[in-house]
């Protein structure tokens, strides 16, 4: 579609068009259909996803949607307003949204660039090199196709961390979707870029009606100096946020900190008060039985993203102990970490192979039920960002995904929980709701153009993945 035409039809149809180029790349606006003060999902089932216990699913159901939050949800039939947007949920599950609570979005610019190769390698010789080929807007457009992919697989929320997050922060405005981000940290890159995230954290908690939330971002306390951590984790504490971190990624990160300083990442972050501050410690697998002590201390304010499916890539045991976590208290979620590992930004495969590589792990098949599996993704993740409780009730958050178990890979559905655990596709998700605002109707996204932005993305690949000797972000030598 060309833009005149596009034009042409926002005019007619009495939208708003917003449009920022990156290389004539078109944001749509967070609605690109008008948003009525009334929504009604008719006819759905819906999931509950309680703190503790069995999640179960009520059937034949309408949720009103009023503004930004769930006003009822009721058996379908009962009369609505006739302005009321209605929104056709019969033979479709309702879903609180899924959290990512560990992702690099822009990332997807390098999906399948990097394969194949161990940890050192895959960070000096491939990503690292290729990173710093990256400007503002490679990462605006690369998060906007991240946004786009989140979207049509149900995620509603991410926590994010990476560079140019001013370009991040405008994508997730425009797309529509809630984001935590954390403006990625080296020691390397000075003072001067340490007080830009300060800034940039400040400036931008609580943008987007809400939407977007911010936190501290230091790499990990490989690659942050002690007083930097410390000067981190008291500005964290200034401005009521927490600090997003790679820490005890793996347990060769453990071994080295140890062998090197005599005590592991966690006793860093202890010490440097980021554990005081309130943190997001992403992956973990390297958490050891000595550290349970300071984590157990810190539980409320303490969460841990776990992404399988990149220490299963990167042939990395163990994993993150997801059980022993749970018993100290401290909140576990599960996330993707960025497309360059994971290839994709599926949750529901993260959440699929969550479960079972703990059981796995455990040799217990009674581990990570599919209750327990669900609630993680869904109120874990929640709870890592700080969004509240995400099931779907009177009163709650109108972030809402209508999924479709009647495709072959799911028939018949003796239990839905199994069904969105164990069977589900991205392209099971008919429809997104973010904040009362539908993003995506019935597989159609509605503030995102697509190929646009695809097209865009493919024209930046041979530059971005160009390796250019002595050119790197970092180097790995944890």
């Amino acid at each position: 579609m060309t833009t005149s035409t596009r034009d042409r039809l926002t005019a007619a149809r009495g939208f708003l068009l917003f449009r920022r180029s990156v290389n004539d790349c078109k944001f749509l606006a967070v609605s690109s259909e008008p948003s009525p003060s009334v929504l009604v999902v008719r006819g759905c089932d819906v999931l509950r996803v309680p703190e503790t216990g069995e999640c179960w699913v009520v059937t034949n159901q309408d949720i009103v949607v009023v503004g930004n939050l769930i006003e009822s949800i009721s058996p379908t039939g009962s009369s609505v307003s006739p302005a009321a947007q209605i929104i056709d949920g019969r033979g479709l599950l309702a879903t609180p949204g899924l959290v990512n609570t560990h992702t690099h979005s822009p990332m997807v610019l390098f999906r399948g660039a990097a394969e194949d190769v161990p940890v050192a390698a895959w960070f000096n010789e491939r990503v690292w090199p290729m990173e710093s080929n990256l400007t503002e807007d490679d990462v605006a457009a690369g998060a906007l196709l991240a946004c786009a992919e989140m979207i049509q697989g149900g995620t509603t929320a991410f926590a994010d961390h990476y560079f140019f997050e001013e370009a991040i922060a405008r994508s997730v405005a425009s797309a529509g979707l809630r984001a935590n981000i954390a403006p990625t940290y080296f020691s390397s890159r000075g003072r001067e870029a340490l007080d830009a995230t300060v800034e940039f954290a400040g400036r931008w908690n609580g943008a987007a009606a809400g939407r977007i939330s911010t936190s501290m971002g230091p790499h990990a306390p490989y690659t942050v100096d002690d007083d930097d951590l410390a000067e981190v984790a008291a500005q964290a504490r200034r401005l009521g946020i927490r600090v997003h971190i790679h820490a005890s990624e793996n347990i060769d990160q453990t071994r080295s900190s140890l062998q090197r300083r005599g005590i592991t990442p966690i006793e860093v972050l202890s010490r440097t008060g980021v554990l005081d501050a309130g943190v997001l410690i992403a992956h973990g697998c390297g958490i050891v039985p000595s550290d349970y002590e300071l984590l157990a201390t810190h539980s409320t304010t303490t969460s841990v993203a776990s992404c399988p499916k990149v220490y299963l890539k990167h042939a990395l045991a163990p994993m993150t102990p997801v059980g022993d976590l749970q018993q100290l208290g401290v909140g576990v979620a599960a996330g993707t970490d960025g497309a360059a590992g994971h290839n994709t930004l599926d949750m529901w495969e993260s959440m699929r192979l969550l479960a079972m590589t703990q059981k796995y792990q455990t040799t217990d098949a009674m581990v990570m039920t599919t209750s327990d599996t669900v609630r993680l993704a869904m109120r874990g993740g929640a709870a890592a960002l700080g969004l509240g409780d995400p099931d779907l009730r009177p009163g709650g958050p109108a972030d809402i995904v209508l999924v479709d178990l009647g495709g072959s890979h799911h028939q018949p559905v003796h239990d839905a929980r199994a069904a969105l655990v164990y069977g589900m596709q991205t392209s099971d998700v008919r429809t997104v709701i973010v904040d009362g605002q539908v993003l995506m109707r019935d597989r159609q996204l509605l503030t995102i153009d697509l190929p646009e932005v695809i097209a865009d993305v493919v024209d930046r690949v041979k530059r971005l993945t160009t390796i250019r000797e002595g050119s790197s972000v970092q180097f790995y030598n944890p």
